[in-house]
């Protein structure tokens, strides 16, 4: 494995570097982030085990906490599908569950001690390979997981598109919409205006879902690099706890946040695409 990006020197900007390198592996001509992709994969199949022993373990009579919050996070995410879509929801609103869960999991790593990595790999194989050893915990501060999961909705999006208004509706909507014409002539020159409007809008929707996700999290990551950087000497230590608790309260909004507008946005594509115009 190797990192992505080189080595840089010491100081506050060698700290950060080192912390915003990738464990990247190359992969079909280009480098894969290795710890973006398992730390994703492990928190989702860690999701999926939670929810699925709350499941199993559900009552009909006095719930369990655990069981209590599961069925208000289900019901919360459930209310906001049936607010926003309004037709077959047997797909929509266990995606919605899974998108909400997954990124808030996901979004949570951001809270662990930005040198836990580190200290860990210190403890057992010492501080050169510690050195040398590249992680990123946080699989949403990476640009190309959060533009997986939105190119997946784009994709979604396309397909509830042709199946509510037919392949041939959806095609002639992309030349028709939104400038309706009356005439032949009306029709075929507003037909290039409506395609490159319907494409930006289209292409627009994954962008904004994945760069919005990546952005929010990319900067909450650097600001605790930021003050773990500034603060790591013995004498500013107790301040850089007291300013790094203090963000990380107010970055559990963020957390929090982020996943409900990913979720909500992603229902609400969906519902539009649904609709016949």
């Amino acid at each position: 494995m190797e990192p992505e990006g080189g080595e840089s020197g010491g100081g506050l900007t060698g700290y950060i570097v080192h912390h915003l390198t990738h464990n990247a592996i190359q992969l079909g001509g280009d480098k894969f982030h290795l710890d973006s992709w398992a730390i994703a994969l492990a928190l989702g199949l860690l999701a999926c085990f939670l929810l699925w022993t709350q499941a199993r373990k559900a009552t009909s009579g006095v719930p369990s906490k655990p069981q209590a919050f599961v069925e208000l996070v289900v019901e919360f995410v459930d209310s906001q599908v049936k607010d926003t879509f309004h037709g077959d929801r047997r797909f929509i609103a266990p995606l919605a569950l899974t998108i909400f869960v997954w990124v808030v999991f996901m979004n949570t790593m951001d809270l662990l001690p930005l040198d836990l990595p580190s200290a860990v790999i210190t403890a057992t194989a010492g501080q050169e390979a510690a050195h040398h050893t590249f992680l990123r915990m946080v699989p949403t501060a990476d640009v190309n997981t959060t533009f997986a999961m939105s190119i997946t909705v784009f994709f979604l999006i396309i397909f509830y598109s042709i199946k509510a208004k037919g392949g041939w509706g959806f095609t002639k909507e992309l030349f028709t919409a939104p400038f309706h014409a009356h005439g032949t002539v009306a029709k075929i020159v507003l037909a290039i205006p409506n395609l490159f409007l319907n494409l930006v809008e289209y292409l627009s929707k994954p962008v904004s879902l994945g760069m919005r996700l990546f952005g929010n999290m990319y900067a909450g990551e650097l600001v605790f690099m930021l003050i773990a950087g500034l603060f790591m000497s013995w004498v500013t230590f107790v301040p850089g706890v007291i300013f790094n608790s203090v963000w990380a309260i107010f970055h559990i909004l963020i957390i929090l946040l982020q996943a409900f507008i990913f979720m909500v946005l992603t229902v609400v594509y969906l519902a539009m695409a649904h609709e016949h115009h």
